[in-house]
Protein backbone atom coordinates (compact mmCIF):
# COMPACT_ATOMS: atom_id res chain seq x y z
CA UNK A 1 0.00 0.00 0.00
CA UNK A 2 1.24 3.47 -0.96
CA UNK A 3 -0.45 6.46 0.60
CA UNK A 4 0.10 10.19 0.25
CA UNK A 5 -2.05 13.23 0.95
CA UNK A 6 -0.92 14.87 -2.29
CA UNK A 7 -3.58 14.14 -4.89
CA UNK A 8 -1.38 14.96 -7.89
CA UNK A 9 1.38 12.66 -6.69
CA UNK A 10 -1.01 9.72 -6.26
CA UNK A 11 -2.52 10.41 -9.67
CA UNK A 12 1.01 10.34 -11.14
CA UNK A 13 1.70 6.94 -9.56
CA UNK A 14 -1.44 5.58 -11.22
CA UNK A 15 -0.61 7.05 -14.62
CA UNK A 16 2.91 5.59 -14.49
CA UNK A 17 1.30 2.23 -13.77
CA UNK A 18 -1.56 2.38 -16.27
CA UNK A 19 -0.52 4.65 -19.17
CA UNK A 20 3.26 4.86 -19.22
CA UNK A 21 3.74 5.01 -23.01
CA UNK A 22 1.39 7.98 -23.42
CA UNK A 23 3.11 9.60 -20.46
CA UNK A 24 6.49 9.16 -22.13
CA UNK A 25 5.20 10.80 -25.32
CA UNK A 26 4.03 13.86 -23.40
CA UNK A 27 7.26 14.08 -21.42
CA UNK A 28 9.29 13.97 -24.63
CA UNK A 29 7.32 16.98 -25.84
CA UNK A 30 7.89 18.82 -22.55
CA UNK A 31 11.61 18.04 -22.81
CA UNK A 32 11.78 19.34 -26.38
CA UNK A 33 9.87 22.57 -25.65
CA UNK A 34 11.43 23.31 -22.27
CA UNK A 35 12.54 26.86 -21.59
CA UNK A 36 11.67 29.48 -18.99
CA UNK A 37 8.62 30.83 -20.82
CA UNK A 38 7.25 27.33 -21.47
CA UNK A 39 7.81 26.39 -17.81
CA UNK A 40 5.69 29.25 -16.49
CA UNK A 41 2.90 28.49 -18.96
CA UNK A 42 2.79 24.90 -17.67
CA UNK A 43 3.10 25.98 -14.04
CA UNK A 44 0.20 28.40 -14.46
CA UNK A 45 -2.28 25.84 -15.74
CA UNK A 46 -3.59 24.99 -12.27
CA UNK A 47 -4.45 28.68 -11.76
CA UNK A 48 -7.22 28.22 -14.31
CA UNK A 49 -9.56 25.69 -12.71
CA UNK A 50 -11.62 25.15 -15.88
CA UNK A 51 -8.51 24.51 -17.98
CA UNK A 52 -7.01 22.21 -15.39
CA UNK A 53 -10.22 20.20 -15.00
CA UNK A 54 -10.24 19.51 -18.76
CA UNK A 55 -6.75 18.04 -18.71
CA UNK A 56 -6.51 14.26 -18.75
CA UNK A 57 -4.90 12.41 -15.86
CA UNK A 58 -1.92 11.61 -18.11
CA UNK A 59 -1.51 15.29 -19.02
CA UNK A 60 -1.59 16.24 -15.33
CA UNK A 61 0.97 13.56 -14.45
CA UNK A 62 3.29 14.65 -17.28
CA UNK A 63 2.99 18.25 -16.11
CA UNK A 64 3.87 17.31 -12.54
CA UNK A 65 6.95 15.33 -13.57
CA UNK A 66 8.06 18.07 -15.98
CA UNK A 67 7.75 20.80 -13.34
CA UNK A 68 9.59 18.70 -10.77
CA UNK A 69 12.45 18.01 -13.19
CA UNK A 70 12.89 21.64 -14.23
CA UNK A 71 11.98 23.72 -11.17
CA UNK A 72 14.50 25.37 -8.85
CA UNK A 73 16.48 22.72 -6.90
CA UNK A 74 13.87 20.06 -7.67
CA UNK A 75 11.79 21.48 -4.84
CA UNK A 76 8.10 20.58 -4.42
CA UNK A 77 6.28 23.47 -2.76
CA UNK A 78 2.75 24.85 -2.91
CA UNK A 79 1.18 28.01 -1.57
CA UNK A 80 -1.77 28.20 0.85
CA UNK A 81 -4.16 27.63 -2.07
CA UNK A 82 -2.36 24.41 -3.03
CA UNK A 83 -0.83 25.89 -6.21
CA UNK A 84 2.71 24.92 -7.21
CA UNK A 85 4.87 28.04 -6.87
CA UNK A 86 8.53 27.06 -7.35
CA UNK A 87 10.45 29.21 -9.89
CA UNK A 88 12.23 27.91 -12.99
CA UNK A 89 15.49 26.08 -12.34
CA UNK A 90 17.60 27.10 -15.36
CA UNK A 91 19.24 23.68 -15.81
CA UNK A 92 21.32 23.18 -18.93
CA UNK A 93 19.98 19.76 -19.96
CA UNK A 94 17.39 18.47 -17.48
CA UNK A 95 16.41 14.80 -17.86
CA UNK A 96 12.67 15.24 -18.12
CA UNK A 97 11.87 11.88 -19.71
CA UNK A 98 13.73 8.90 -18.24
CA UNK A 99 12.10 6.17 -20.29
CA UNK A 100 13.82 3.16 -18.74
CA UNK A 101 13.05 4.30 -15.21
CA UNK A 102 9.42 5.04 -16.01
CA UNK A 103 8.90 1.66 -17.71
CA UNK A 104 10.63 -0.19 -14.86
CA UNK A 105 8.46 1.50 -12.23
CA UNK A 106 5.36 0.91 -14.35
CA UNK A 107 6.19 -2.78 -14.55
CA UNK A 108 6.74 -3.02 -10.80
CA UNK A 109 3.45 -1.27 -10.00
CA UNK A 110 1.57 -3.42 -12.53
CA UNK A 111 3.08 -6.79 -11.66
CA UNK A 112 2.55 -6.59 -7.90
CA UNK A 113 -0.50 -6.31 -5.69
CA UNK A 114 -0.13 -2.61 -4.82
CA UNK A 115 -2.90 -0.27 -3.69
CA UNK A 116 -2.38 3.47 -4.19
CA UNK A 117 -4.26 5.52 -1.61
CA UNK A 118 -4.75 9.28 -1.29
CA UNK A 119 -5.79 10.18 2.24
CA UNK A 120 -4.88 10.71 5.86
CA UNK A 121 -2.06 8.52 7.19
CA UNK A 122 -4.12 7.33 10.16
CA UNK A 123 -6.86 6.00 7.88
CA UNK A 124 -4.31 4.41 5.54
CA UNK A 125 -2.79 2.24 8.28
CA UNK A 126 -6.06 1.39 10.07
CA UNK A 127 -6.05 -2.14 8.62
CA UNK A 128 -2.39 -2.90 9.46
CA UNK A 129 -2.01 -6.01 11.58
CA UNK A 130 0.65 -8.05 13.35
CA UNK A 131 3.75 -8.73 11.22
CA UNK A 132 2.93 -5.92 8.77
CA UNK A 133 5.59 -3.26 8.18
CA UNK A 134 4.83 0.47 7.83
CA UNK A 135 7.30 3.18 6.82
CA UNK A 136 6.34 6.78 7.58
CA UNK A 137 7.95 9.66 5.70
CA UNK A 138 6.08 12.77 6.90
CA UNK A 139 6.92 16.40 6.13
CA UNK A 140 9.96 16.90 8.34
CA UNK A 141 9.76 18.95 11.51
CA UNK A 142 11.14 22.47 11.03
CA UNK A 143 11.73 24.61 14.12
CA UNK A 144 11.53 27.79 12.04
CA UNK A 145 8.16 26.83 10.55
CA UNK A 146 5.77 25.13 12.97
CA UNK A 147 2.84 25.21 10.54
CA UNK A 148 4.46 23.70 7.48
CA UNK A 149 2.39 24.24 4.34
CA UNK A 150 5.08 23.89 1.68
CA UNK A 151 4.20 20.34 0.63
CA UNK A 152 0.44 20.39 1.03
CA UNK A 153 -1.97 23.30 1.40
CA UNK A 154 -3.57 21.77 4.51
CA UNK A 155 -0.20 21.79 6.25
CA UNK A 156 1.44 19.43 8.73
CA UNK A 157 2.26 21.13 12.02
CA UNK A 158 3.56 19.81 15.33
CA UNK A 159 0.09 18.65 16.34
CA UNK A 160 0.27 16.45 13.24
CA UNK A 161 3.67 15.12 14.34
CA UNK A 162 2.21 14.18 17.75
CA UNK A 163 -0.81 12.52 16.13
CA UNK A 164 1.60 10.52 13.98
CA UNK A 165 3.55 9.46 17.09
CA UNK A 166 0.33 8.35 18.77
CA UNK A 167 -0.67 6.38 15.66
CA UNK A 168 2.67 4.56 15.73
CA UNK A 169 2.13 3.75 19.43
CA UNK A 170 -1.22 2.15 18.61
CA UNK A 171 0.37 0.14 15.79
CA UNK A 172 3.15 -0.92 18.16
CA UNK A 173 0.54 -2.29 20.58
CA UNK A 174 -0.85 -4.31 17.68
CA UNK A 175 2.48 -5.87 16.76
CA UNK A 176 3.03 -3.80 13.61
CA UNK A 177 6.66 -2.96 12.83
CA UNK A 178 7.10 0.76 12.07
CA UNK A 179 9.96 2.89 10.82
CA UNK A 180 9.90 6.69 10.72
CA UNK A 181 12.32 9.18 9.19
CA UNK A 182 12.38 12.79 10.33
CA UNK A 183 14.66 15.71 11.04
CA UNK A 184 16.88 15.58 14.10
CA UNK A 185 15.20 18.34 16.07
CA UNK A 186 14.79 18.64 19.82
CA UNK A 187 11.01 18.38 19.39
CA UNK A 188 11.14 15.08 17.47
CA UNK A 189 13.68 13.58 19.89
CA UNK A 190 11.52 14.64 22.82
CA UNK A 191 8.23 13.16 21.61
CA UNK A 192 9.90 9.84 20.67
CA UNK A 193 11.90 9.60 23.91
CA UNK A 194 9.95 6.55 25.05
CA UNK A 195 10.90 2.92 25.76
CA UNK A 196 8.91 1.74 22.73
CA UNK A 197 11.27 3.49 20.32
CA UNK A 198 14.89 3.26 19.23
CA UNK A 199 16.39 6.40 17.68
CA UNK A 200 19.31 6.19 15.27
CA UNK A 201 21.10 9.25 13.94
CA UNK A 202 22.14 9.28 10.31
CA UNK A 203 23.84 11.71 7.96
CA UNK A 204 21.88 12.22 4.77
CA UNK A 205 22.86 14.12 1.65
CA UNK A 206 20.20 16.63 0.70
CA UNK A 207 20.42 18.39 -2.64
CA UNK A 208 16.80 19.58 -2.62
CA UNK A 209 16.00 22.53 -0.40
CA UNK A 210 14.90 26.13 -0.76
CA UNK A 211 17.63 27.13 1.71
CA UNK A 212 21.39 26.65 1.30
CA UNK A 213 21.78 25.40 4.90
CA UNK A 214 19.27 22.65 4.13
CA UNK A 215 21.51 21.14 1.45
CA UNK A 216 24.60 18.96 1.81
CA UNK A 217 25.13 16.63 4.78
CA UNK A 218 22.36 17.02 7.35
CA UNK A 219 21.56 14.98 10.44
CA UNK A 220 18.32 13.04 10.43
CA UNK A 221 16.77 10.41 12.65
CA UNK A 222 15.44 6.93 11.94
CA UNK A 223 12.98 5.84 14.61
CA UNK A 224 11.82 2.23 14.89
CA UNK A 225 9.61 0.30 17.29
CA UNK A 226 11.46 -3.01 17.30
Amino acid sequence: MINDLNEQLCLTYKVVRDDVESLIELLEKHEKDNDQEYYYVERGKDRNSQLFSRMSDTEKAARMIYLNKTCYNGLYRVNSAGLFNVPYGRYRNPMVCEKEVLRAVSGYLSDNDIRILNGDFETAVASASRDDFVYFDPPYDRPDCTNFTGYQADGFDRDGQIRLRDTILRLTDGGVKCLLSNSSTDFIKEIYDRPEFKIEYVKAKRMISSRADGRGDVEEVLIRNW
